[in-house]
């Protein structure tokens, strides 16, 4: 098994976290002591910001949990900050076409000039690092996840997939589905589904998916998933405490 969670997408393993909804380290420790890959935090639907995520990404690190953040919006000048926090990546919402994907690494990568540069927070040690072991080591680690959710998206899949600092086209299902007007679940929503997984096949990078029950990642795996964000930790929390009481009292 490879050492970081960016070399093991690459190398297809087969890798399941869930999202994070609890701005709770607690819960972070927890998930990473019960083995999951990794974890995505979801600022997109969860009232979580900047100092939550300090604490977050804090035990991530003391769990060996590798973290990502999801946030809405189309700038990406909340995507530095986070990783300066020490996060091993981001995942960015609603992808539409290169010129966006480009940003996005642009933001993430030392490598392409654009990213501000310094040592001094967590992710550099706190000025253990000097500048370019901490460069090297950053664009070598960090994750850039394009989210694929949105009909026109579908049309410009070859050349996000084509921007070489993207690491994983993830989809998300719910508002693919919406965006193109079709059933969650439905064939339609499955022919797009596959419709990514045939590009990222064809520019050699990996394709994730949201799936809302572990019984899920088989059937997909089996056709060309490899990242899986199985539920959150706001479900399993629910769904082990409902389970728990029909045992009890039924």
């Amino acid at each position: 098994m490879t050492s970081n969670l960016r070399a093991r997408i690459g190398a297809g393993e087969l890798l399941v976290g869930t999202f994070i909804k609890s701005p709770s380290p607690h819960a972070v420790e927890i998930l990473g002591l019960a083995g999951l890959d990794f974890a995505v935090v979801d600022q997109e639907h969860a009232p979580i910001g900047i100092a939550e995520m300090d604490m977050l990404a804090l035990a991530g690190k003391a769990a060996g949990l590798p973290l990502i953040s999801r946030r809405w919006g189309q700038s990406t000048d909340w995507i530095a900050p986070l990783l300066d926090l020490g996060l091993t990546g981001v995942m960015v919402p609603h992808v539409m076409d290169r010129a966006h994907a480009a940003s996005v690494c642009d933001a993430v990568r030392f490598s392409r000039g654009k990213r501000g540069l310094s040592p001094s927070p967590r992710a550099g040690d706190y000025g253990g690092f000097g500048l370019s072991d901490y460069r090297s080591l950053s664009d070598v680690h960090n994750v850039v996840i394009a989210q694929i959710e949105d009909r026109s998206a579908l049309d410009h899949l070859d050349e996000i997939a084509a921007e070489p600092d993207i690491d994983l086209l993830f989809i998300g299902p719910a508002d693919l589905s919406q965006s193109m007007g079709v059933g969650f679940p439905s064939a339609e929503l499955d022919a797009a589904i596959e419709q990514v997984i045939a590009a990222g096949k064809k520019a050699g990078i990996a394709v994730g998916l949201f799936v809302g029950d572990a019984a899920q990642v088989p059937p997909w795996h089996r056709r060309g998933v490899t990242v899986f964000v199985c539920g959150s930790d706001q479900a399993l929390l629910r769904k082990s405490a409902a389970s728990m009481i029909t045992a009890a009292k039924h």
